[in-house]
């Protein structure tokens, strides 16, 4: 039985992500079909060769401990002298098993390239893997930070930043980055509660619901794409920023789920605004999916980065969502850090009270460090940071695309999603969008405007008055066994949906893509039959 109105009336104030466990237990009435499940958007692949690489270096690592055997069963500490040779002689043994040439093409990119001493290297990344001692520095691993901002370097920063002018701490994911920076920006007194923050929309949702929190109880301003410019900024709407009471913009770049990139002229728009009319402005951005765009992308990092907060995460481009394994990174230059040491002289007492536990001159603690300590309640700093064995992992899917000169990797995974997007829309019957900036790992379909221009003006009236916003997906889930996320949780249009195009084989596409029609099918001729 359909799900009656009141009823969605009640479902429609959920997060689309508990409402997206709703509609799998409304898809599972029809044992017959098995239910389609584009609504999240954990990748169905997984990067092989730099686990692969993984599970090798840990048999060298385990090589290593057992050198200096303390009694049966109970290795040692590696040593460090003559390590890199051990390791260059683990290669050569093992030179046809899998992952032992990734190793090695990694291993002297670290060493040729990065000028980064082989046995520090090597010792690093056998303790690391092993996790046998608390991660020191707790904010990153050296020689992990070292080759991660070579990593954002290339894929965030388009060539615009030196590697280490942007410094980076290891996180448990982007939702921890994310954590750590609103609470951060809070206890610094960066931001205070009231405060007026604009949030670039459509956008994913905890973006919407965090600044309404007790914790931070910000007004927010929405900054919007507009649908009919392919989910750009238009400049009437980025030029709110200009406005001096606006302390903060929060975005994610490329959107999700309008999944396009912030083009090359609303950049230069917003890099104005920052250096000549609201020079205290904090930008924070989340570009998780900025390795799916074609030709290169740009972070706001680069055309702000004194002003900028960057967040990244390597679940989506690697499949390692339950990795967790992200960053923050802040030019060490940064805007915050001069905002912080020109407080006044009550709010710098507080804050030395807060982090004189962890430095005898917390006044030179750098945000990013007090990121660390605030993690951690400051009074646990001693054991913060990310597990060494993620940020190893890290490391290594970082290197993976360093030394991938041709970038094979990026052009499959981007073909991998473009493909199923095209399925997706020939399956609905509607032309496939062409967007250079697109990254298709959503995409975003207004059923209204399919209504209209499928069975007119009429129709697509009757479907935004005699039906509640999310009756659509229910009857998707119902019918059809097909889960998709509302997109008016999104902040985008009403009776919208998100698809995701990174955790369904390429068949499924087709499927959907059918059953999105054919419901929209139903409802018309429910509608031409009453009429």
């Amino acid at each position: 039985m359909h799900m009656r109105r009141p009823q969605e009336k009640k479902y429609e104030v959920l997060s689309p992500f508990e409402l997206k466990n709703k509609l799998i237990e409304l898809s599972k009435h029809d044992h017959e079909k098995m239910m389609l499940n584009a609504g999240r958007g954990n990748p169905n692949w997984v990067a092989i060769t730099p686990r692969e690489g993984f599970l090798q270096l840990g048999h060298f690592a385990m090589s290593e401990c057992e050198r200096v055997k303390i009694r049966e069963d109970f290795g040692g500490s590696p040593e460090k002298v003559g390590i890199a040779k051990r390791f260059e002689s683990f290669l050569e043994e093992n030179h046809s098993v899998a992952g032992i040439s990734f190793l090695k093409s990694a291993y002297h990119y670290v060493c040729e390239d990065l000028k980064v001493n082989p046995d520090d290297f090597m010792l690093e990344m056998v303790n690391g893997f092993l996790g046998n001692y608390y991660p020191a520095p707790d904010r990153m691993l050296k020689h992990c930070t070292r080759v991660v901002q070579e990593y954002l370097k290339k894929e965030m920063y388009a060539g615009h930043l030196p590697a280490e002018d942007v410094e980076i701490f290891a996180t448990e994911g982007g939702t921890a980055a994310m954590d750590y920076v609103f609470n951060s920006l809070m206890e610094n007194k960066l931001l205070y509660k009231g405060d007026k923050i604009a949030i670039g929309t459509p956008v994913f949702t905890p973006y919407l619901e965090i600044p309404e929190l007790n914790d931070f109880e910000f007004e927010s301003i929405y900054v919007q794409q507009d649908e009919d410019e392919d989910w750009q900024y238009p400049d009437s709407e980025i030029d709110k920023l200009a406005d001096p009471s606006i302390k903060a913009f929060f975005l994610v770049n490329p959107a999700n789920p309008g999944s396009v990139r912030i083009n090359e002229k609303t950049l230069k728009r917003i890099e104005h605004i920052v250096k000549h009319e609201n020079p205290n402005l904090i930008l924070l951005t989340d570009d998780v999916y900025g390795t799916f765009v074609d030709g290169g992308f740009k972070s706001l990092m680069a055309i702000a980065p004194h002003n900028t907060i960057l967040v990244y995460s390597f679940s989506k481009y690697f499949g390692a969502t339950g990795w967790r394994q992200g960053v923050i990174g802040l030019h060490k230059h940064n805007h915050f850090d001069k905002v912080i040491a020109n407080k006044s002289a009550e709010e710098k007492a507080e804050l030395h009270k807060r982090y004189g536990s962890v430095t005898l001159v917390p006044e030179k603690m750098k945000l990013i460090e007090r990121m660390v300590a605030d993690s951690r309640l400051v009074a646990l700093h001693h054991t913060a940071g990310v597990s060494t064995p993620q940020q190893v992992q890290m490391a290594l899917f970082a290197l993976s695309t360093l030394v991938d000169k041709k970038e094979k990797y990026k052009k499959t995974a981007q073909d991998i999603v473009k493909k199923r997007f095209k399925i997706l829309y020939d399956a609905m019957g509607e032309p496939v969008p062409q967007d250079p900036n697109h990254t298709h790992y959503y995409t975003t379909i207004d059923i209204k405007v399919m209504a209209e221009k499928r069975y007119g003006k009429d129709f697509a009236k009757h479907m935004s008055e005699d039906y509640e916003p999310i009756d659509y997906i229910v009857s998707l889930a119902e019918q059809e066994s097909v889960v998709l996320m509302d997109g008016g949780g999104f902040d985008a249009p009403q009776m919208s949906v998100r698809v995701s195009l990174a955790n369904l084989d390429d068949s499924a596409y087709a499927k959907i893509g059918k059953a999105i029609s054919d419901v929209l099918e139903g409802y018309y001729q429910k509608w031409k039959g009453h009429k």
